[in-house]
C-alpha cells in the first residue's frame, strides 16, 4: 500500500516528481466551461442562477429564494444537536480568540523636521464565503473563512453554499453560519455562485474578496474572478508529512496519515523518520486501520498513488525533506519537539509532540487551517486577519521638509526621465520663497497624541 523508501538522490527525484504529479491537470476544457458560466452569470444575474442550480444541483428555484430566510435558518437551529452546538460554539471561541491577536493597529509618527508618515489599517466592507455542501459540508472551513474576518471588523459577510436535494441548505452549515457571524445566506454553489460574488446580481451583493474551498470548478472561478475582486489562497490537494524518531506512537501516525489520505485521491500523506522499525510499524498499522475506516477506497488510492515512507539515516535530514516538500501540515512527533522548531524553514502548520494530531488544528485549536499547499507555504501564509483588512500609507510633509529635501526628489524624477513628477516639485519650491510662511507648518499644528491609532 505504501513503498518504503531508504533516502538518497535518487529517491529525493522520485518525491518531487510524485508530488509535482498531483499538480498536472489538464485546465483547458474546465477553463472553457466555468469561463461561459461566469460569462452567462454576468450577463444574465438571477436569471443565470436559477438556469445553473437546476441544472448542476437538479433544484428549481425561484428568485425569491436563492436568499435563504430568516425563518429557514431559525428552523435549522432547533435542529441542531446540542452536542454538536456545543462543539461549533467552543471552537468558534477558539478560533476568535486565536485570530484577535493578529489585528494590526494603524500608526503615525512626525520626524523633527514635522513630516507625518503613518499607515492607516481599514477592515474590507463585504466578503463572500463559499461552504462546499455536498456529501461532506465543511463546518471547519467555514468557521475559517468567516472568524478572521469578522475578528478584522469586517462590516457585511455573506456566504454562498448549495442547496441539497430537496433544496434546503444543510442545517449544521446554517447553524454554523449564524454562531460565526455571517450576516446572509444564499442558496447557490459552484462556479456559478464564485460568480455572482464577484459580480453581483439582483439578488446577491457584489463582495471585495471572495474566500473557502471549493472543488476544481470553484478554484478555476477564483482564479479567473480575481481583479474584480480579491482572493484567498488557492488550496490544492491536501497534504501531511509527519517527521518521527524513536519515541513517536506508530498508531498515532498511522492514523494522521490516514486522516489525511481520506480528503481526495490526490491528497499526500509521507512519514520521514529515522527509524526503521517505526516505518515498519507505521506501515502495519495502516494496514490494520484503514479496514475500518467508510473512505478506505479514497484513503488507498491517495496512500498508492502520493503516500510515501521515507526512512533516513539522520534526523536532520528529515527536517531538510519536509522544507523541500513544504507541507502543509507538519508534525514533529520527535524526542524534544520544541527544540527542533527551529529547523522547519516551510510548512502551512506545525503541530509538536505525539498529542498534537492535525485535526486538532482543523477543527477546534484556533489556528487556521486554511493553509498553502502544493509547495507554496514556501511563501504562503495561513489564512488571517490581516487577509481581510487593507493598508493604506499616510503621508504629509510641510513646508520646510519640502524646501530641504525637494532637490532630491527632482533628481531622482529627472533620472527617470518624468519631467512632470520633476515639474510638481519645482513649482513648490518657487513658490514658497514669493509667499513666505504665512501658514502654520504640521510640525506646530499636530501633536502626536492626536494621532492615536486605531484600538
Amino acid at each position: 500500500m505504501l513503498e518504503i523508501l531508504r533516502y538518497n538522490e535518487a529517491a529525493q527525484e522520485t518525491i518531487e516528481k510524485r508530488l509535482a504529479s498531483r499538480n498536472q491537470l489538464d485546465m483547458g476544457e474546465i477553463s472553457e466551461k466555468v469561463s461561459g458560466i461566469l460569462k452567462k452569470v454576468r450577463e444574465n444575474r438571477d436569471e443565470a442562477l436559477i438556469e445553473f442550480t437546476e441544472k448542476f444541483d437538479n433544484v428549481k428555484l425561484g428568485r425569491e429564494q436563492i436568499k435563504v430566510s430568516n425563518t429557514e435558518i431559525a428552523d435549522a437551529i432547533e435542529k441542531i444537536e446540542p452536542g454538536l452546538a456545543d462543539a461549533i460554539r467552543k471552537a468558534c471561541k477558539n478560533i476568535f480568540a486565536f485570530h484577535e491577536k493578529q489585528r494590526e493597529k494603524s500608526w503615525f509618527d512626525i520626524n523633527d523636521e514635522g513630516v507625518l508618515l503613518g499607515q492607516l489599517i481599514r477592515p474590507l466592507d463585504t466578503v463572500g464565503v463559499y461552504v462546499p455542501g455536498g456529501t461532506a459540508p465543511l463546518i471547519s472551513s467555514l468557521l475559517m473563512s468567516v472568524i478572521p474576518a469578522r475578528a478584522a471588523g469586517v462590516r457585511r459577510i455573506i456566504m454562498a453554499t448549495p442547496p441539497q436535494k430537496d433544496g434546503s441548505v444543510n442545517p449544521n452549515i446554517l447553524f454554523a453560519a449564524k454562531e460565526a457571524g455571517v450576516d446572509e445566506i444564499y442558496r447557490i454553489g459552484g462556479a456559478q455562485a464564485i460568480g455572482a460574488l464577484a459580480f453581483g446580481t439582483e439578488t446577491v451583493p457584489a463582495v471585495e474578496k471572495i474566500c473557502g474551498p471549493g472543488n476544481i470548478y470553484v478554484a478555476t472561478a477564483k482564479r479567473m474572478v480575481f481583479g474584480y475582486c480579491g482572493i484567498d489562497i488557492i488550496a490544492g490537494p491536501s497534504e501531511i508529512a509527519v517527521i518521527a524518531d524513536d519515541t513517536a506512537v506508530p498508531s498515532f501516525i498511522a492514523a494522521d496519515l490516514l486522516s489525511q489520505a481520506e480528503h481526495d485521491p490526490l491528497a499526500s500523506s509521507i512519514l520521514i523518520t529515522d527509524s526503521m522499525l517505526i516505518a515498519m510499524e507505521t506501515l502495519s498499522e495502516i494496514e490494520k486501520q484503514v479496514a475500518a475506516l467508510e473512505r478506505k477506497d479514497i484513503i488507498i488510492e491517495s496512500l498508492e498513488r502520493y503516500g510515501m515512507i521515507i526512512v533516513v539515516d539522520r534526523i536532520k535530514q528529515a527536517f531538510d525533506i519536509a522544507n523541500r516538500i513544504a507541507p502543509e501540515h507538519l508534525e514533529l512527533c520527535v524526542r524534544n519537539p520544541f527544540e527542533s522548531l527551529g529547523l522547519v524553514k516551510n510548512a502551512g502548520a506545525i503541530f509538536l509532540g505525539n498529542y498534537s494530531s492535525e485535526p486538532v488544528g482543523d477543527y477546534f485549536a484556533g489556528p487556521n487551517h486554511i493553509l498553502p499547499t502544493g509547495g507554496t507555504a514556501k511563501f504562503f501564509s495561513p489564512l488571517n486577519v490581516l487577509d481581510f483588512v487593507k493598508r493604506s500609507s499616510v503621508i504629509s510633509y510641510n513646508k520646510e521638509a519640502l524646501m530641504k529635501n525637494g532637490k532630491d526628489i527632482i533628481r531622482l524624477a529627472e533620472c527617470e526621465e518624468l519631467t512632470a513628477h520633476a515639474n510638481a516639485i519645482k513649482v513648490r519650491l518657487d513658490y514658497l520663497p514669493v509667499h513666505g510662511e504665512e501658514n502654520m507648518t504640521l510640525k506646530k499644528e499636530i501633536k502626536k497624541e492626536d494621532l492615536k491609532g486605531d484600538k
